[in-house]
């Protein structure tokens, strides 16, 4: 028997950088060598009835500095989020990253989040150096990811 509500499920996540217009590749930008694979874990192209873009990639290990994401802002609200590999230490990062928001930089070495409210610039966002890998999330709160510096994906 088949649940009515498989189609709310998303079982394999699908590479998503094409969503992703000021990011990276999508951008016409040579992706960083230790920024893994952008992953859909939740958005509208795949589950019709979200209003959420929720994207998931690893980040690998660096000992130079490494930008990866430009200078934007949305019309909706965004979360980004960050966290270690260390279940015996949580807070860890086992890196350190940079973000600007409005033009005051931010340094983050621990597991963490920020909200980003729609308007407000952010980023550049990248890596001072990474230690180990840890997992990075955009959560935007919107069916499709958008940014004032490009056109949508269609």
């Amino acid at each position: 028997m088949t649940s009515p509500y498989e189609h709310l499920f998303v079982r394999k996540m699908p590479n998503c950088i094409d969503d992703l217009v000021n990011e990276g590749a999508a951008a016409g930008v040579v992706e960083p060598d230790n920024v893994g694979p952008a992953l859909a874990l939740m958005r509208s192209k795949d589950v019709p009835a979200s209003k959420i873009h929720l994207t998931y990639t690893w980040i690998r290990e660096c000992s130079e500095p490494v930008q990866w994401v430009k200078e934007h802002e949305h019309d909706y609200d965004e979360v980004l989020i960050w966290h270690g590999n260390d279940p015996d230490d949580p807070d860890d990062l086992g890196a350190e990253i940079y973000l600007d928001i409005e033009g005051v930089r931010h340094t983050i070495t621990t597991s963490g989040s920020v909200y980003l409210p729609a308007g407000v610039r952010h980023c550049p966002l990248g890596f001072t150096r990474v230690d180990r890998p840890f997992r990075f999330s955009a959560l935007s709160l919107s069916p499709n990811y958008e940014s004032d510096e490009h056109e949508p994906a269609s």
